[in-house]
């Protein structure tokens, strides 16, 4: 019996057209444009307009991973959105967006696995066409965390932006050689949004003390994230039985600069092998690697059959990565 592997054949990414520099968070919060680059490599972040919700961000993305795959909606199977800014806390994204896709044929839920959604997202799209439950799926990537984020924290504010992007998985030839992805909630404090759940419902105290927008542990989190990402980028490298050599990209999670480059050096992957865009859109969570991979290929860094390593590290705390040829 032979076997069936899942590939990406098309992908799509989409960004708010409002432009957050840092000069304007220094008119905003105790800030600098010479702190922010310094330690995050930060210059700028894509902020969403009072009317753009997640699943707005998520269609534009969806629209353009469909036509470079040269499919129709309804082609699609399964509608998988990673997001913790969904629209609601339900209806789920994933089905709002399946109706104005007009993907009649296609189930659809979100899931949060924070900024390694995309990749949750993946193996879940991978097992559903190995298994022959579907033939298409698109995953999404989609963040609204300027909705969520504590502007007057200036630790904080500074690293996130908006953005979605999309890839359409279908059966072919090998595509996705190595995936895992890891989880430890012993850790879940370290990065988290308290309050608006059932644990801790919205109160106006609450409100008051900020417990309902984004808080963050920074320095704990850059030692754990920079050491799980790295093992679990060794474990996949090794899975896939690729050489670091035979990488033509590596995409790490675009949340700081110090992260990406200290994941390049080792893993043995020369600067310009190794993509960033944390410059231009801050941390984008689960959208940073569905939109990574949709500028590379679109810009040419990267092509059909070339082998791309990604990882991500989000709240949970969650991790993953996987070697995919394209």
């Amino acid at each position: 019996m032979s076997t069936i592997y899942a590939r990406i054949t098309g992908t799509g990414s989409f960004v708010p057209s409002r432009v957050l520099t840092n000069q304007d968070l220094e008119r905003m919060v105790d800030t600098s444009d010479e702190w922010i680059v310094e330690r995050t490599g930060i210059r700028e972040r894509r902020i969403s307009s009072a009317d753009q919700a997640a699943s707005d961000l998520a269609y534009e993305a969806c629209v353009k991973a469909l036509e470079d795959a040269g499919l129709e909606a309804r082609d699609i199977d399964a509608v998988l959105v990673g997001t913790v800014t969904g629209d609601h806390a339900f209806p789920s994204t994933g089905c709002i967006l399946q109706d104005r896709l007009g993907a009649k044929n296609a189930f659809a839920y979100d899931f949060g696995a924070a900024c390694s959604g995309f990749l949750f997202g993946l193996l879940q799209a991978q097992a559903f066409v190995r298994s022959g439950t579907c033939q298409r799926v698109l995953v999404i990537g989609v963040e609204a965390l300027s909705k969520v984020v504590d502007w007057t924290d200036r630790n904080t504010c500074v690293l996130f932006g908006d953005g979605a992007g999309a890839a359409v998985i279908e059966a072919g030839a090998p595509g996705i050689l190595a995936l895992r992805v890891r989880s430890d909630g012993a850790l879940a404090d370290i990065i988290s949004l308290p309050a608006g759940g059932s644990r801790m419902p919205i109160t106006p105290e609450l409100i008051a003390e900020r417990k309902n927008r984004i808080q963050m542990r920074g320095n704990e989190t850059f030692k754990v994230a920079v050491k799980a990402m790295e093992s679990v980028l060794l474990e996949v490298v090794q899975e896939a039985g690729i050489r670091q050599s035979d990488i033509d990209l590596l995409i790490p999670h675009q949340a700081n600069m110090r992260i990406i480059q200290a994941l390049g050096k080792r893993l043995e992957v020369p600067e310009d092998r190794v993509y960033v865009n944390v410059d231009r859109y801050g941390n984008t969570s689960a959208a940073t690697i569905p939109i990574a991979i949709d500028e590379a290929r679109r810009t040419g860094r990267v092509g059909p059959g070339s082998l791309l390593v990604v990882a991500s590290f989000g709240s949970g705390v969650t991790w993953g990565a996987a070697v995919v040829r394209l």
